[in-house]
């Protein structure tokens, strides 16, 4: 599909291809790629529209959630509505909570997943969840499918590891088996805003005890990171033990800045407060949140 819009006087192309053929022709030819667009339009503010846009909402076989014989499998193109609405695990409560927080309904209706990930905001809310979650990302380029763990796919801020002219195609998780995830942001308001910090927590337990721990922070660094660690120190566990597992050394990788939002020294302060409640309600019978 193809229609032509006007802003400030420039005529530009507007796309919507359906094969991923077409697609990668037209991001060769320079067009600019959105999937769903909320925070590509506001970033430009008053800007002119580049010379093309390509809409890639209409990709086939980009969408949907899947159940695959190694885990799980979502589309780039899934909004975080279809997110919530999925029937999952509870290791993917963590997810779900994140999506409740990406936006107003109207962004997490029309926002994506894919979008979140290739936008690359140190404060994409999807991020730690799918990072507990050891999460990998696929793409297609002129040069051929590729994959990688998220945590390398992500090197910085607003910067990803994605081969020049390819797309995004899906989101990959291995089975978690019976772990259950949990996701905690605090920010200025209680809606819309943008995180202060953000804490996420998969836990599995054996015999009463924590038999796995994975924990990942958000808008505290350039990237999301997990705490290895911390994760190494909550093995073994009894939920009543959390608290003294946890060090002020095993949070050091983090590295916050000053901004509008809040100084370094208290989004360190707040990650602490936030991953023992993240991994306590992580823990079944301690609070744990269903999706």
């Amino acid at each position: 599909m193809h229609r032509s819009l006007t802003q400030f006087g420039a005529i530009m192309g507007y796309h919507r291809p359906h094969s991923v053929e077409a697609a990668l022709a037209l991001l060769a030819d320079g067009a600019a790629p959105i999937a769903g667009g909320t925070d590509w339009y506001p970033a430009r503010g008053a800007a002119p529209l580049p010379a093309d846009v390509l809409d890639l909402t209409a990709l086939d076989g980009f969408g949907g959630i899947r159940r695959v014989n190694d885990g799980w499998e979502i589309g780039a193109l899934t909004t975080w509505t279809e997110i919530l609405r999925a029937d999952l695990p509870p290791a993917f409560d963590g997810l779900k909570a994140a999506a409740r927080e990406v936006g107003s309904v109207q962004i997490q209706n029309a926002g994506t997943l894919g979008g979140n990930l290739c936008n690359a905001s140190p404060a994409a809310d999807g991020v730690p969840p799918l990072l507990c979650l050891n999460a990998e990302v696929s793409w297609i380029g002129p040069t051929g499918p590729g994959r990688a763990p998220l945590g390398r796919f992500l090197t910085g801020v607003r910067q990803t590891a994605l081969p020049k002219g390819a797309l995004l195609r899906a989101v990959h998780i291995p089975d978690p088996g019976a772990a259950r995830g949990s996701f905690l942001k605090l920010g200025a308001r209680k809606y819309l805003v943008i995180s202060i910090a953000m804490v996420s927590a998969l836990v599995s337990m054996k015999d009463g005890r924590i038999d796995t721990a994975r924990v990942a922070v958000g808008a505290c660094s350039a990237v999301a990171q997990r705490l290895p660690a911390l994760e190494a120190a909550l093995t073994g566990a009894a939920p009543d033990e959390i608290l003294e597992r946890m060090t002020p050394a095993q949070v050091a990788p983090l590295s916050p800045i000053d901004d509008i939002r809040g100084d370094a020294g208290y989004r360190r302060d707040a990650a602490g407060t936030l991953i023992a409640r993240a991994i306590a309600r992580a823990v079944p019978g301690q609070g744990g949140q269903h999706g």
